[in-house]
């Protein structure tokens, strides 16, 4: 996280991978892609304790995903930002975070401990690695 600029915080963590999943999996197995592919990622505000139960994010701001990247071969990794240009994210206090398909399917997700009260002057920046 960086604030007009410089470095204020790094966050390394594990996801939980939601119900969400399962069919997910099932169907790309099975040879049915549309809007499968994980293509957006999601900033709530729902700071409670992710459990696997959770089929969606509280009061989101989603944003595309970039490219994703496969670092190993049990791995895919997808770049995300968040920034200026994201002007209606701006007063969300962001306590969580979420991977979701281009279907809008919550397939993974994560909450921080303080929430994080998005501004102008404050950018995001990361990679959300999966590994099987």
């Amino acid at each position: 996280m960086f604030r007009k600029g410089a470095l204020i915080e790094e966050f390394d963590d594990h996801n939980l991978i939601v119900i969400g999943s399962q069919a997910t999996h099932a169907h790309l197995l099975g040879g049915d892609v549309a809007n499968r592919s994980l293509t957006q990622i999601g900033f709530g505000t729902n700071a409670t304790a992710e459990v696997f139960a959770n089929a969606a994010l509280t009061g989101a701001y989603m944003n595309s995903l970039g490219t994703p990247t496969y670092p190993a071969t049990n791995e895919v990794s997808f770049p995300f930002s968040l920034g200026s240009a994201d002007v209606n994210a701006f007063g969300l206090s962001i306590s969580e975070f979420g991977l979701l398909t281009a279907g809008g399917v919550l397939y993974a997700r994560r909450t921080r401990a303080l929430p994080l009260n998005f501004n102008s002057d404050l950018s995001l920046s990361g990679t959300w690695v999966i590994s099987f």
